[in-house]
């Protein structure tokens, strides 16, 4: 029979274990903090009831508790269980301090579970150094007349109201009916990949927990301590409740390649492919280049942190758009940080991110998948980031088209900078002719809404969001001419605004669907002036996808038959509408144009391309030696045609155009 070398997995009563006198617990730095709930704590406390009113046959079942011999091997290092053991050495401290006055056997027994038999000033339990003096102040009852909030306060104050003395007895023997299978790695086990497995209990960690998990439990703990001050903390400092964010974005901005927020954490099985070896001497060098991104992450959050005043103002415009072009303006940023370009190209990159974004919005075209290309095409040099955009940047044309008749977005910014306002924040942003004009409303002062014709009103009403009909105007103006007539607005409000633009308003004979047209199209000038579309003859790409950049999916979804219009390929029309038809003619297009890469690709991956037909499935003959398997599921479809055209280094010049199916799949 086959024995395990390297784990040691035994089933143990919970509350023995932890009260042999040898067991001290020790949480490791790079555990996340204790925060399991009032609502785990209830479910914790009704199954200890539970078990305390069987037979003495019935045990309750808590799971299995990871721990590792640490050096010295005095301590366990808990690996997997934090949760469940503190909140169980909470219900314990409540326990004992709820008897310690008048049942002197049991409290003795409660105690044994707390602390340390050679020194019962320290707890057997020492979490994390971060909050371990916070937690030994509540456990040994050292609170005082703290005025705090934390989860070990909250939680231990529950179980205080929920315990009391003459029902201590009862809740004991259920606790003393707990057991759990201890689990004990050995030093050649892989502990990170048996975490990993084991975690399916508890509430999920998520990506940025399991990445400092992965690039700490390897170490000592010295070296945990100090990768931890050094690294870890002002990553957390700088990032704040967007560290998820922060590492997708970096991976993003490093692989050139879209990293998924969701599902079966991407963002974490994108950093350990990135970072395959987290040793010491080349953790520390990482950890300088993620430490230098997290400062730069936290100045795009808060741009007020910048001091040149001109690169400050240019973030916050980025910032209109959401954190999603994070990625390429960390990278610009950190080049001009450290010399590497100038600050005029810092600006211009800020500037084209923000023509690519506004112009797109405006055609309604999405904005989604678009910056991974952009850092690809970064790593080549400016003029291959500015043809970039100028592909996925909308004509002047096109834009100018859709604002005679479109809504304008994002309209408060569009009008600070085309008014060259500094600060909007507290001005409101003004329909000229009202979205839903009152009955005495008029824009020449002669003609009343109501004694226009429907059409005439439809007209206005259709103009009422579009560029010409709107500007800034300061609050306390706006207020007091809500709903009034367009004479009235430029007697008592325009002529007053401290707006060039908006008082300039208050000189025009009337307002009506001329008027707004006309202003339309001057400001529709500015606009594609100063959101300026690189000046390259590179053409709009119609929303084609680069193929680096097109989703894998799952399994067979519905519709995945039609999820392509069409396929470029280096300039050719491909009438190819799924990814299994995509895949056989990639691989059949490499195995005539560059067999190397195809055959250095599968061989590499393991398929899918074998000298035989060597089980039953789906094949194609490629020559008389060689087969393609056509058997795999989608997602290892699309992987295979990235990797085989990156191999042959042509996936550049590759894309896909998605239907109405695959965009909505």
């Amino acid at each position: 029979m086959a024995t395990a070398t390297n784990v040691e997995a035994t089933a143990v009563n919970t509350i023995e274990w932890l009260a042999a006198p040898g067991t001290t617990i020790v949480v490791p730095v790079y555990q996340r903090q204790y925060r399991w709930d009032i609502g785990a704590c209830e479910r914790l406390l009704s199954d200890v009831r539970a078990v305390a009113g069987e037979d003495d046959a019935h045990r309750h079942f808590i799971g299995s508790i990871l721990s590792a011999q640490d050096a010295s091997e005095r301590d366990l290092i808990l690996i997997d269980g934090q949760q469940r053991i503190t909140t169980l050495m909470l219900l314990v401290a409540a326990l004992h301090h709820a008897v310690r006055d008048h049942d002197e056997v049991m409290a003795s027994e409660l105690e044994r579970v707390l602390v340390r038999a050679d020194d019962a000033s320290r707890t057997k339990l020492r979490p994390h150094h971060a909050w371990a003096e916070l937690y030994e102040t509540v456990v040994l009852d050292r609170r005082g007349d703290a005025d705090r909030e934390s989860r070990f306060d909250d939680n231990y104050a529950f179980f205080r109201s929920q315990v009391h003395a003459d029902e201590a007895p009862r809740i004991w023997r259920g606790l003393k009916k707990l057991e759990h299978v201890s689990i004990t790695l050995e030093p050649q086990a892989n502990a990170q990949q048996i975490f990993e497995s084991l975690n399916s209990t508890g509430e999920p960690l998520r990506d940025h927990e399991l990445i400092h998990n992965y690039i700490l439990m390897g170490l000592t703990h010295a070296e945990q301590l100090n990768v931890e001050e050094r690294f870890w903390l002002p990553i957390e400092r700088h990032t704040g409740e967007t560290i998820g964010a922060f590492w997708r974005h970096y991976l993003v901005m490093r692989t050139g390649r879209e990293v998924a927020a969701n599902g079966e954490h991407g963002v974490y099985s994108a950093f350990r492919h990135s970072f395959p070896r987290v040793d010491v001497a080349h953790l520390e060098a990482d950890a300088e280049i993620w430490r230098h991104f997290a400062e730069i992450y936290g100045i795009l959050l808060n741009p007020s942190r910048e001091r040149d005043a001109v690169i400050r103002r240019q973030l916050e415009f980025v910032n209109t758009f959401g954190r999603a072009a994070y990625p390429l303006v960390m990278s610009a940023y950190s080049d001009h940080s450290r010399g590497l370009i100038e600050r005029d190209e810092l600006i211009e990159t800020l500037e084209w991110v923000q023509a690519m974004y506004l112009r797109r919005a405006i055609v309604n075209l999405p904005t989604e998948r678009l910056i991974a290309r952009l850092c690809r095409a970064r790593t080549a040099g400016r003029d291959a980031l500015m043809r970039a955009f100028a592909r996925i940047t909308p004509s002047d044309e096109r834009v100018s088209a859709v604002l005679k008749y479109g809504e304008l977005p994002h309209a408060a910014y569009v009008l600070a900078r085309l008014e060259d306002v500094e600060d909007a924040a507290e001005l409101d942003l003004e329909h000229i002719v009202p979205a839903a004009p009152g009955d005495t409303w008029s824009g020449d002062g002669t003609r009343i809404w109501s004694e226009l014709s429907e059409d005439e009103q439809n007209s206005h009403r259709a103009l009422a969001p579009t560029l010409g009909n709107l500007t800034l105007l300061e609050q306390r103006f706006a207020e007091g001419v809500f709903g009034a007539s367009f004479p009235d607005k430029q007697r008592d409000a325009y002529a007053r605004s401290s707006i060039a633009a908006t008082r300039a308003l208050a000189e025009a004979n009337g307002w009506g669907t001329a008027a707004i047209t006309q202003r339309t199209v001057r400001l529709t000038a500015d606009l594609v002036r100063i959101w300026a579309r690189p000046e390259l003859p590179e053409i709009d790409d119609d929303g084609l996808t680069p193929i680096l950049d097109a989703v894998r999916r799952r399994g067979w979804p519905a519709g995945w038959d039609r999820e392509f219009s069409y396929v470029e390929y280096r300039g050719e029309h491909w009438d190819v509408r799924d990814v299994k038809y995509l895949f056989n003619r990639v691989f059949r297009r490499a195995w005539t144009d560059d067999r190397a890469a195809a055959l250095s690709y599968s061989a590499r991956r393991g398929g899918p391309i074998y000298d035989e037909m060597a089980w039953k499935g789906q094949w194609d003959e490629l020559d008389g030696s060689h087969f393609l398997y056509m058997g795999w599921d989608s997602n290892y479809m699309m992987s295979a045609v990235q990797g085989v055209l990156e191999e042959s280094g042509i996936a550049a010049e590759v894309f896909v155009k998605y239907s109405y199916i695959g965009d909505v799949m």
